[in-house]
C-alpha cells in the first residue's frame, strides 16, 4: 500500500460521560469487556486500516493506555480537547503519513471490521463517506417554542453515525476552515460539507448505537446476544461483644453500645451482606478477599469494602439488585437506626434505598445470642449475572 493510500483511524475516547451517572462510558463493562475495547478490536481486525490513534482525556489516559496494550495498530495516545473538533484535530496532528482518515466514536462499540471496510472502500477524491442508515422515525422541524414548522419526507432522511471517512487532505482543510470561521459542528461531515465537497451515506446494515447512558449498555448487550440470569446469595455472620469499642452496623455507629470483636470494625451487618454478594457471584466469602492476614483492613470500615466487592462482581458480570438482612441481637435497640443503615448500605452498593432492607429481631433469650453475648446477621442478596455460554461443568 502506498503512503497516499494508507488508512489511519482516529478513535475518540475523550468524552465527558455526563449521562452515565458516574464512571466513564468508554471503560464501562459491555458483555465482559470495556466498551472501548470493542471499537479497538474492530479497527484492529479491519485489513483496510493500518494505523490507529486513540484520543483520550487526561483523567483516563493511564486506564486507556493499559486497554490499548495488545493492539499493535495503535501508534499513539493523544489528549483530547474541550470540543469534539479539538479532539479530532489532535488525532489528525498525530496521523501525518496517511492518505485517508476514518474518525470513529469509541462509544459506538458494535461497529464491525466489515462495516469499516465498506465505508473505506467508497472513499474517493472529492467524496467522503459516513456510516448511516434510513431514519426510522418521522422527524419534525420546530422553532424555539417547539412549534412544528415542517415535516421532511422520511425517504430523504438518513441517521448518520461513525466511522466517517475522508481523504486526509480534505478533512484537514475542513477543520482548518472551521477553526478560522469559528464554526463548531457535531460531526466531521458537516465541516466537509461547508467546503462544498460531496459526502455520501453508506448503510452499514447493522446496529451501530452510541453508548451515552446506562440503559444503552443493556440494549447493546441484548444486540450482542448476551443473556442474564438471577442468582441468590446467602450470608451469615456472628461477632462477640467486646468492651472499649464502638458498635458499627451497616456503616452506622450506634451510640451508647458495646462494640464487636473483629479484624476490621466488626460491622457484622455489612459482613453478612458481603458474604451474600460474594456467594451469589460464586466468589467465595469475605475471608478470601479481606482476610485477617491483610493489615490494610485492620480496624478499617467494612462499608469501605463494598466498592471492592462491586469491582469483583463486575469482573464476573454480576451486579446486585437487592439486599435483605435481619440482625439478631438482644441489645441494643436497633429500630431507631435502621433507616440510617439502609441509606448507608444503599449508597455504597449503588442501589435505591427501596432495594435494601434491614430488619432487627431478638433471640427471645435463647442461647448465646439470647444471653447477649453477641450479634448475628442473616443476609440474602439477589444478583443479575451474565450467563457464560461455555462454562466448566
Amino acid at each position: 500500500m502506498t503512503q497516499g493510500g494508507r488508512v489511519g483511524a482516529i478513535i475518540l475516547a475523550a468524552g465527558s460521560s455526563r449521562r452515565m451517572g458516574g464512571g466513564d462510558k468508554l471503560l464501562a463493562d459491555l458483555a465482559g469487556r470495556p466498551v472501548l475495547s470493542w471499537s479497538l478490536a474492530a479497527f484492529q481486525e479491519c485489513d483496510a486500516v493500518s494505523d490507529i490513534v486513540v484520543v483520550t482525556s487526561g483523567a483516563n489516559r493511564s486506564a486507556v493506555a493499559e486497554l490499548c496494550r495488545g493492539y499493535d495498530k495503535v501508534r499513539v495516545l493523544v489528549t483530547g480537547g474541550k470540543e469534539r473538533q479539538d479532539s479530532v484535530g489532535a488525532g489528525l496532528s498525530a496521523l501525518q503519513s496517511v492518505g485517508v482518515v476514518a474518525v470513529h466514536d469509541g462509544a459506538r462499540p458494535l461497529i464491525s471490521a466489515g462495516a469499516i471496510a465498506g465505508c473505506v472502500a467508497r472513499v474517493r477524491d472529492g467524496v467522503g463517506v459516513v456510516a448511516g442508515g434510513p431514519a426510522v422515525d418521522t422527524i419534525k422541524v420546530v422553532d424555539e417554542f417547539e412549534q412544528i414548522q415542517a415535516t421532511p419526507a422520511r425517504s430523504t432522511l438518513r441517521a448518520v453515525a461513525t466511522p466517517q471517512v475522508f481523504q486526509a487532505e480534505m478533512l484537514r482543510r475542513a477543520h482548518e476552515q472551521a477553526r478560522r470561521d469559528g464554526v463548531v459542528a457535531t460531526d466531521d461531515a458537516a465541516l466537509v460539507e461547508r467546503l462544498g465537497e460531496s459526502v455520501v451515506v453508506h448503510d452499514v446494515g447493522e446496529p451501530n448505537p452510541k453508548i451515552t447512558s446506562p440503559s444503552d449498555l443493556v440494549i447493546a448487550e441484548a444486540l450482542l446476544g448476551t443473556t442474564f440470569e438471577v442468582r441468590t446469595g446467602i450470608g451469615i455472620d456472628f461477632h462477640r461483644f467486646t468492651p472499649d469499642r464502638k458498635l458499627v452496623l451497616g456503616g452506622v455507629t450506634v451510640p451508647n453500645a458495646a462494640g464487636l470483636a473483629g479484624h476490621s470494625d466488626a460491622d457484622v451487618l455489612t459482613h453478612a451482606i458481603i458474604d451474600a454478594l460474594l456467594g451469589g457471584g460464586g466468589l467465595g466469602d469475605i475471608g478470601a478477599h479481606f482476610g485477617t492476614s491483610e493489615p490494610e483492613w485492620e480496624g478499617a470500615s467494612s462499608i469501605a469494602m463494598l466498592p471492592a466487592v462491586l469491582e469483583r462482581l463486575a469482573e464476573v458480570g454480576a451486579s446486585p439488585q437487592s439486599v435483605d438482612a435481619t440482625v439478631i441481637a438482644e441489645r441494643p435497640r436497633l429500630r431507631p437506626h435502621v433507616e440510617a443503615m439502609r441509606g448507608e448500605l444503599a449508597g455504597a452498593l449503588g442501589l435505591g434505598k427501596s432495594a435494601v432492607n434491614v430488619a432487627a429481631t431478638t433471640a427471645e433469650g435463647m442461647g448465646a445470642l439470647g444471653r447477649g453475648e453477641g450479634i448475628a446477621v442473616h443476609a440474602v442478596a439477589t444478583l443479575r449475572v451474565r450467563r457464560v455460554q461455555s462454562e466448566d461443568v
